[in-house]
């Protein structure tokens, strides 16, 4: 099942620390540990930037914060795609003609932010008829206010991307599952 799986690695920057309320501190780990089997089997391997538009965020392109994390930054991608929306499927290159051009059907999506373009990402990756499994324990997220004023945590947050994604969108795994 995993043989020819693409390990598609989402926003793994450093502008990410600057936020408050994160769940999940072992995601690094997970995700060296991914990108380190996924370069020792030789499988193939994305790397997904996010560079925003908008003014003064840490994710802007000429922001430090845009670089890679170290867990990522070792790390030698098949593809590099630049994204400034949510959906890796909306960057460029585009991700789904390389994957379409490798004849890759099956995909397992890790990074930041579990809720945010890792959810969107697997939703379009699903509708598109990939095979998705989402590495839930190598993806975080933060705290959230919602609509009502309550703060909804982060750690709560990834319980609910998990929940709306598995047996729909997605398979929901762990590392220990891709690993094993």
């Amino acid at each position: 099942m995993f043989e020819n799986a693409a390990l598609i690695v989402i926003d793994v920057q450093k502008g990410f620390d600057e936020f408050d309320g994160r769940s999940n501190p072992s995601m690094e780990t997970n995700v060296a540990a991914l990108i380190q089997r996924w370069q020792d089997e030789d499988r193939p391997l994305v790397f997904v930037r996010h560079d925003s538009l908008e003014e003064g965020s840490p994710l802007a392109p000429t922001a430090p914060g845009n670089a890679f994390k170290d867990a990522v930054g070792a790390g030698d991608p098949d593809l590099l795609v630049v994204k400034s929306v949510h959906s890796a499927f909306y960057g460029r290159p585009s991700l789904d003609a390389w994957l379409q051009d490798q004849n890759i059907k099956t995909i397992a999506i890790c990074g930041i932010q579990t809720n945010v373009c890792c959810e969107t990402t697997a939703r379009m990756a699903s509708d598109l008829g990939y095979d998705t499994m989402f590495v839930l324990d190598a993806t975080y997220t933060f705290d959230s206010t919602g609509p009502d004023g309550s703060v909804v945590s982060g750690d709560d947050l990834m319980r609910a991307t998990a929940a709306g994604l598995h047996g729909e969108f997605a398979t929901v795994v762990n590392t220990a599952d891709l690993l094993g």
